[in-house]
């Protein structure tokens, strides 16, 4: 049975509510204790906190704020363009994508501050409740507790990554003390201890499954846990947001806890495509998603808005055409005769249509991923072609394939939401355990270990069924791909594991919203994204001298004017934005 998660919380009741300020709640009504407190009423509450993972909003506004951070992960970094009708076409992301006018003042930045503290506010509105009953009241206290601990870390989770200095608080905090609370008071690193508590604490609460798929499990406490250690690992400068040191003790807890999580029987998907299948959304590979559905006795159903604008425009969908693959991205799935990526030169000649895939040797993911002239679209009976996409002038003729499903799907809305379906979006999946590991395993000098969690994503990639041209068994591109091997195509040494770890991140979670976090938690986003822009230039004639990412200060968004101004001049800036911005 799947959880749906219907969006009709209590806004009405008074129990959430949205203001200008940050959690500044004024209620419309009045409940009884008694009534709050009964198991119906404590239940819709944490269904509320389930519910924000999709955007506490719950309308077609929620791309404005994306909780699959497209704009956040990808546009910032070097594997996606902003994409739409142009730079103004919602210029706030495109101040995103440049690095240009990312000001304390940016009302995007506001949004999505406001909207993460009400997804925590749920949280919290529903552990004060289970605090107050008992398990002979509520027989699933423990159960709702831990659920709520988790989802609770995840949202604090995300605003640590996004903002950095963010005030911190539990369900104990009322309501007008908030104001009082500052976003200094922890630093970075003491924010991540208290979120892995906290992924800690709900593990002990968590069954191993769940009755309801979309329910979080002892599992997924544990890999977020695993993901909230690695980030705390690379120890930052309060100063300058720069990596001072790799903590090797919370490198090995991130071994031992992905060593739980794989006891608990996950494993990779067979082939790289059922990722975008419903069929599969609930398979061995999904640890914890964003649930959506197409059936839930809605007018639309509850799909997924975050990405409403990002389809391609294309006969069968008619989007927005946001959140387009880079030129760098693309060449990135090069691979050389033995089938591992070029890592030398993979950006020195651009793949563009189905004949440049015979030109190059390619890694079948590419095709998986992302939608590209004269290349089948998944189960469409036409090739994917130029007036697929918006604005190709300016933003080149690539569409993203990943996560969205095929025309031919019966969980596919026709028509208006574009593209909208029941597919769920994955945030966390075994393949991101396997590479967590790998990850603190190379940088404990203990590489060897990490050479087969990587070539088992190879490895999966390699078996896949590769995409065909149309009315053909004949693959549609030159596919070659192969795992690493020690003295035979590679020189297994811990910098080369580390570089091959860092790619293949890159490769295998390609426009899921991971690669900018990565490139800051490694302490390399500097040289790499300017690198990037200075190459891009030349085809993206939008990037200019100004568009730069400044070291020490673009790692993370500024602290938003408005919640500065609703502090009272409390809230601290974050370092390198100028406060009268």
């Amino acid at each position: 049975m799947k959880f749906k998660l219907i969006t009709f919380i209590f806004i009405s009741l008074g129990i959430i509510a949205c203001s200008d300020d940050f959690l500044d709640s004024k209620p419309q009504g009045k409940l009884s204790d008694e009534i709050l407190s009964t198991p119906a009423a404590i239940d819709a509450l944490c269904t509320s906190a389930y519910s924000a993972l999709a955007g506490p909003e719950g309308d077609n506004l929620v791309f404005l704020s994306p909780t699959t951070n497209w704009i956040y992960g990808d546009v910032r970094a070097e594997t996606a363009y902003k994409g739409g009708g142009g730079i103004s076409d919602i210029w706030e992301f495109h101040a995103f994508e440049t690095f240009t006018g990312v000001y304390a003042t940016n009302g995007l930045l506001d949004r999505k501050w406001f909207h993460m503290y009400i997804s925590v506010q749920r949280a919290n509105s529903a552990i004060r409740r289970l605090n107050e009953v008992s398990e002979e009241e509520v027989p699933l206290k423990n159960v709702r507790l831990g659920e709520m601990k988790f989802l609770r870390a995840h949202y604090f989770f995300e605003l640590n990554r996004l903002f950095n200095k963010i005030p911190y608080f539990d369900e104990n905090v009322e309501t007008k003390d908030y104001i009082n609370i500052s976003n200094d008071e922890y630093t970075r690193d003491e924010i991540l201890e208290k979120i892995i508590e906290e992924f800690k604490q709900a593990a002990e609460l968590l069954p191993p499954t769940q009755p309801q798929a979309g329910r979080v499990t002892k599992y997924a406490a544990l890999a977020y846990q695993a993901k909230a250690t690695l980030y705390r690992a690379y120890k930052q400068n309060a100063l300058n947001n720069q990596v001072e040191e790799i903590n090797q003790t919370l490198l090995g807890n991130v071994v031992t806890l992905c060593d739980e999580v794989a006891a608990g029987g996950y494993n990779l998907l067979a082939d790289f495509q059922h990722l975008a299948e419903v069929e599969y959304e609930h398979g061995p590979e999904s640890i914890f998603g964003i649930e959506f559905s197409t059936d839930d006795g809605t007018d639309l159903g509850r799909i997924n808005w975050s990405n409403l604008v990002c389809t391609p425009r294309g006969p069968i969908y008619g989007g927005d055409g946001f959140f387009q693959p880079s030129q760098n991205l693309v060449n990135s799935y090069k691979t050389t005769a033995s089938g591992i990526p070029d890592f030398d030169n993979y950006n020195t000649g651009d793949i563009l249509k189905a004949a440049d895939g015979f030109a190059y040797n390619i890694d079948p993911r590419l095709d998986f991923t992302v939608g590209r002239i004269g290349i089948p679209w998944k189960n469409y009976t036409r090739n994917y072609d130029e007036r697929w996409a918006r604005e190709p002038a300016t933003y080149g003729q690539y569409s993203c394939k990943k996560f969205v499903v095929g025309p031919g799907s019966p969980h596919m809305v026709k028509g208006w939401p574009w593209g909208g379906s029941a597919l769920n979006f994955q945030i966390i999946r075994y393949a991101d355990v396997l590479l967590w590991k790998a990850e603190a395993l190379i940088e404990l000098g203990r590489q060897n270990e990490a050479l087969p969690l990587i070539n088992q994503i190879r490895n999966r990639a390699k078996n896949s069924n590769y995409v065909k041209k149309l009315n053909s068994t004949n693959n549609a591109a030159n596919y070659v791909i192969d795992e690493y091997k020690d003295g035979i195509n590679c020189n297994w040494t811990q910098d080369f594991a580390r570089k091959v770890l860092r790619f293949e991140r890159k490769l295998e979670l390609a426009m899921e919203g991971e690669r900018f976090f990565d490139l800051v938690r490694w302490g390399v986003a500097t040289e790499t994204i300017n690198e990037y822009i200075e190459k891009e230039k030349i085809i993206r004639t939008y990037y200019n001298d100004e568009t730069v990412f400044v070291k020490g200060r673009d790692e993370y968004f500024p602290i938003p004017q408005a919640q500065i101004n609703f502090s009272g001049g409390l809230y601290q800036q974050n370092p390198g934005y100028d406060v009268t911005e």
